[in-house]
């Protein structure tokens, strides 16, 4: 039996990790679910899933939570432990009964807490990009220091980890990655300028929380994976190449040095990537459809353009310089698809944002995780002054 804790149960990667358990209840077992303030969806999940301990964001989640336990639930006697906040998150993720940590939590919020279980030896399934795109270098130098499990679940990702074990390290001529596009892929650049948040949240393939959903539309998440694919693999941005594949079946090719490129092919069903990650090195049957190769189909590929999604190519050139330049990168994102969400700004200035704020943040080398918090701290900041210029700008010019 795998005892769990899952970071972010609520979320779409959680849901998905948490039907997958419900499919295999003898071999997976709930010990710990994190979540944000979503305490409905929370409490359902733990009247089924009765784990050992609850923790939530902060303790007005805690008292909603409680409010809906009271309502739905159990009695007192029979709920788990509810906690709340950095620290109980940290704990559930390190306790000495879990094997598995299933970190899905959005943001850098997530990061400490995969950290920590790191360095505690647990298993990692990696649902979460800033772990990666901000911390890559301590975190990837812990797992190898302590030789631990730590297997991608996007889809991206989990598809090129399948692919690799084809070959030898040192046989990897180049890793693609696929993307769908968005929903801009035909939209010309000029036309970016009049894209409604509810034009960008419309993503053509999967179904995914705000942020990840804009950054997908921007093009910035690919950027992101591959910043998460160098580490993740050991390989120089110049090895990592994003092609156009709107069909979305493709998720990633390796190519080898005779010439052979082996590609990861699947339903868009989230469970097989997840299962993956709880059963590596294993394979068992996943609860997801089945391709049907009797089917025609078309699979077509593009180069992706880099002017018009210039947050791809910012993506390579901070992890070429390396430091905290990705960490800044991810922070101003962050804080400009907010902007762009709550109607500040137009569009194409959430790239315009994230290449100020690199430009005006110093890159340094992060030490230690609170020196990367702090890092993320006062690229927020700086994020936040370029938003408010650019939003007083385009007010001007409107």
């Amino acid at each position: 039996m795998t005892n769990l804790t899952v970071l972010g149960s609520t979320g779409s990667i959680g849901v998905s990790t948490l039907d997958v358990v419900r499919q295999n209840p003898e071999r997976f077992k709930i010990h710990y679910l994190v979540a944000g303030k979503n305490v409905e969806v929370l409490t359902s999940q733990i009247l089924e899933f009765r784990p050992l301990g609850v923790v939530v964001a902060d303790s007005a989640a805690l008292d909603a939570l409680r409010r809906c336990l009271l309502r739905r639930g159990p009695s007192r006697s029979e709920w788990p432990e509810l906690e709340e906040g950095a620290a109980a998150t940290v704990a559930a993720a390190t306790a000495h009964n879990v094997d598995f940590v299933l970190s899905a939590i959005v943001g850098v919020a997530g990061l400490d807490a995969t950290y920590q279980a790191i360095k505690a030896k647990k298993r990692i399934g990696l649902a979460n990009k800033e772990v990666l795109v901000a911390g890559g270098s301590l975190v990837m130098s812990a797992v190898r220091d302590l030789n631990v499990d730590l297997i991608p679940v996007d889809s991206e990702h989990n598809g090129a980890h399948q692919c690799f074990r084809c070959g030898a390290p040192d046989e990897v001529t180049r890793l693609l990655l696929t993307a769908s596009g968005g929903p801009f892929r035909e939209t010309s650049k000029d036309a970016l300028w009049s894209v409604t948040p509810e034009q960008a949240l419309r993503h053509p393939t999967w179904k995914m929380g705000p942020r990840i959903t804009i950054d997908s539309a921007t093009m910035m998440n690919k950027g992101f994976e591959v910043i998460e694919a160098c580490w993740l693999f050991d390989l120089p941005p110049s090895k990592v190449d994003v092609v156009v594949h709107p069909q979305s079946s493709i998720h990633a090719m390796v190519e080898f040095n005779d010439g052979s490129v082996i590609a990861q092919i699947s339903a868009t069903d989230m469970r097989m990537p997840i299962q993956y990650a709880l059963t590596y090195p294993e394979r068992q049957r996943a609860p997801v459809p089945r391709l049907d190769w009797t089917e025609s189909r078309t699979w077509t590929f593009s180069a992706p353009d880099l002017d018009k999604f210039r947050l791809l190519k910012l993506a390579y050139e901070a992890q070429e310089q390396g430091g905290s330049a990705t960490c800044t990168l991810n922070a101003a994102d962050e804080i400009a698809v907010e902007a762009f969400l709550a109607g500040r700004i137009p569009f194409p200035a959430i790239a315009e944002t994230v290449e100020e704020t690199l430009n005006r943040h110093t890159n340094t080398e992060a030490v230690s995780i609170s020196h990367l918090l702090e890092l993320d701290l006062t690229a927020r900041r700086i994020a936040r002054q370029v938003v408010e210029e650019k939003h007083a700008a385009h007010a001007r010019l409107s």
